[in-house]
């Protein structure tokens, strides 16, 4: 072989050599940059479900505070509208207890309230009292029950209280009292039924 061939010969086989390392080099350097790229990718999907999970609790958390503050408001105004229709309600509650203190069976009940007083005293000492405006109806009552009958120097709305000073006990069936204490217990329940 000549030196000619020998450095033809040499020249290919080192043109081979460098060929396949650069391949081997080549192929090297897309591997890792194909492991860099996927592991990028991997990095930025992981960041992206953070980002879509956070994001998603941030908006549950301010839809619900919404519907907190809502449901307060509402709430607010129902309780707000269920007091007016109570003071209401019990505005026309005061008139028709006016009314029923103008007739016969108000009076009649007056003096079946004072009669039970004294037949709960047994006896004992006890002092009757009437509204101021039953204060007409004063002496019949007390010609029918057969006791005397105090008109009260306070109005309590109507009805009867009797007093057991002895036993320290008050018998208190105004229409103050009452018309109180059904307000106090009082509750509407409101909406619709639906069947």
């Amino acid at each position: 072989m000549t030196t000619e061939e020998k450095l033809q010969h040499f020249t290919m086989y080192a043109m081979e050599e460098a060929r396949n390392k650069s391949n081997a080099m080549i192929r090297e350097y897309t591997d890792a940059l194909e492991k860099i790229f996927q592991e990028h990718q991997e990095k930025k999907r992981r960041q992206a479900d953070l980002e879509i999970k956070a994001e998603t609790v941030r908006l549950v958390r301010e839809n619900n505070k919404r519907f907190s503050e809502e449901q307060i408001e509402i709430k607010r105004t129902m309780s707000k509208r269920q007091a007016e229709i109570k003071e209401k309600l019990f505005v026309e509650v005061r008139d028709m207890l006016a009314r029923f203190a103008e007739t016969r069976e108000y009076r009649q009940m007056l003096v079946r309230q004072l009669r039970e007083a004294i037949e709960f005293a047994g006896g004992e000492e006890i002092i009757l009292y009437l509204d101021p405006s039953d204060a007409q109806s004063q002496y019949s009552v007390e010609a029918e029950i057969g006791a005397p009958v105090t008109v009260s120097t306070y109005s309590f709305l109507g009805g009867t209280r009797a007093v057991l000073p002895a036993r320290n006990i008050l018998i208190d069936n105004s229409f103050e009292t009452r018309l109180a204490e059904a307000k106090e217990h009082f509750r509407l329940k409101g909406g619709a039924v639906h069947e």
